[in-house]
């Protein structure tokens, strides 16, 4: 049986499976022999345990994600109550089959009619310009210096995760995208930033803070121009950076954490993204749990300083994140870890997508300008069921 084929038979059998984006294509997870659920009380226990294989193989890892207020539970930060689907904490899978596939993923596509029902949003134009002015006190007053102001998109809607992942990868493919199917949720997702990638000893993370939108007269080159010459988003950047490596030489061994790349452009389906790379070697000693919670939540979807400014937010969002800007990725039994930041997502739950998304307010910033970027940022996602 081809590839191809293998995966609409998974799929159609209504096995759980998970689909990540690899260097050279996707690589697919299933026939999972444990199925984890985190909460508080067993998620310092999952990262911390030992796990060792006898017979060495590709599927020695667990895979799946850490939901956004587990990862502040973590680093002892409280989330007041707020409105909640009661979707869970943070999932992670054991798989004991891997099936590897080139970039062209399946011509799979479901015939049917899109919806033509609306997205609801949880914040029009008008209260988040309220939250943007009172978050721009704070920064003036200098409890935080960048924040990021959430908002979500919401339709109520059955979907069939396969074919809006397939069709996503053909229109937009991006260098962390996910997705997984289980039998009371899915996700689908084009995130293109990576927080973590750790073999042996070397560490990386890409961090992004910059975007344009894309057009007739935007190409990738005035892209750059744009952000060389815009202060706004040469400050949100630098910020950013700054604060990853700091998170990184928590972790790292002194004087190893440099910036490989710096100040680059990506191209997406609708926008050009800032982004940079920074290298570290990680200490002796240093535990799975020390390198999530000294990088996790990832800094460049909350702004800095992070612990100062996870706090107004979740003191201000009135709405559980779920899964936005927590993480996906796996754990090897050797140490080795990938994970990204979840960004560009839609979850799928109780037949109900939610699309999340935020921009940056940092001192120049205009209210109207972060409110337009937020739809830039999910118009891939809401284009796909149209």
């Amino acid at each position: 049986m081809s590839k191809e084929n293998q995966l609409k038979e998974i799929h159609a059998s209504g096995k759980s499976y998970a689909i990540y984006k690899s260097l050279n294509g996707f690589d697919l997870y299933t026939d999972f022999s444990k199925k984890i659920t985190l909460n508080n009380k067993n998620v310092s226990g999952f990262l911390n345990k030992k796990r060792v294989s006898k017979k060495p193989q590709d599927t020695d890892l667990f895979i799946g994600f850490f939901g956004y207020e587990l990862l502040n539970n973590l680093i002892g930060i409280k989330v007041p109550k707020q409105k909640s689907m009661n979707f869970p904490k943070g999932i992670f899978y054991k798989p004991e089959k891997k099936i590897s596939y080139s970039n062209k993923l399946v011509n799979y596509r479901i015939d049917k009619v899109r919806l033509k029902k609306k997205f609801k949003i949880n914040i029009n134009r008008k209260s988040y310009t309220k939250i943007f002015d009172k978050f721009k006190k704070k920064i003036k007053s200098g409890e935080t210096y960048q924040i990021k102001i959430c908002t979500k998109y919401k339709l109520k809607s059955a979907i069939d995760p396969l074919d809006f992942f397939c069709r996503l990868s053909k229109t937009n493919l991006a260098p962390e995208a996910f997705m997984i199917r289980d039998k009371d949720y899915s996700i689908i997702s084009c995130s293109p930033e990576n927080l973590i990638t750790k073999k042996g000893s070397l560490i990386t993370t890409k961090p992004i803070a910059g975007t344009v939108r894309k057009n007739k007269r935007m190409n990738k080159t005035k892209a750059l121009s744009y952000f060389r010459n815009n202060l706004k988003e040469t400050k949100e950047h630098n910020m950013i950076v700054d604060m990853e490596r700091s998170d990184m030489s928590r972790i790292c061994k002194v004087g190893t954490v440099k910036l490989s790349k710096e100040k680059a452009v990506e191209e997406y389906k609708d926008l050009f993204h800032y982004v940079s790379l920074i290298k570290g070697k990680v200490k002796k000693n240093i535990k799975n749990i020390d390198i999530i919670k000294a990088m996790m939540p990832g800094g460049s979807v909350i702004g800095c300083p992070k612990i100062s400014t996870l706090n107004l937010l979740n003191n201000q969002e009135k709405e559980n994140r779920n899964i936005y800007t927590g993480s996906f990725g796996y754990l090897k039994f050797n140490g080795d870890m990938k994970f990204n930041i979840i960004i560009r997502s839609i979850l799928n739950y109780k037949n109900i997508s939610e699309i999340s998304v935020a921009s940056g307010v940092v001192v120049d910033s205009n209210a109207k300008h972060e409110f337009s970027e937020n739809f830039i940022k999910a118009k891939a996602l809401i284009d796909l069921f149209k």
